[in-house]
């Protein structure tokens, strides 16, 4: 089963930077999810479409997995939704303070080689794990 597990992580990391790629070359744009969908809430007329057909294509590539898979979350822990909330919101505030987000830095910047996306990165990486730990280990809580 690890090695079904691996085989789909490959996959799915394969088609986010062929998906990235595509953006890149067929708009020119940087496939930063927060930007993207930041763009929809100050929308410009002549930017709004390629933006809302990427998030549709987020959302509905979810739903496809969901439905097709059996349980496609097996295994995760449960966290409670007000934790998810206030994660999601530290994470908005963690994109507007860092000019970008997982995707648009460590997705398509590091693979450009930009030096500011690979200290971004860097730095995201760095304060995920010191979360982790410091919820885990300082705090006890184990969702």
């Amino acid at each position: 089963m690890a090695g079904d597990e691996f085989l789909h992580a490959i996959a799915g990391g394969g088609l986010v930077g062929l998906a990235s790629a595509a953006l890149l070359v067929v708009t020119g744009r940087i496939a930063g999810v927060s930007g993207i969908v930041g763009g929809l809430l100050r929308p410009r007329h002549d930017d709004i479409a390629w933006r809302v057909l990427f998030v549709i294509g987020l959302v509905g590539g979810g739903a496809i997995v969901r439905l097709a898979a059996v349980d496609p979350f097996r295994g995760l822990a449960t966290t409670p939704s007000a934790v998810l909330c206030l994660g999601g919101t530290l994470v908005g505030f963690g994109t507007s303070l860092g000019s970008g987000c997982t995707s648009g830095h460590g997705v398509c910047g590091v693979s450009r080689l930009s030096p500011r996306s690979i200290v971004a990165t860097l730095l995201f990486m760095l304060a995920g794990g010191a979360t982790v730990f410091a919820v885990r280990h300082l705090l006890g809580w184990r969702p």
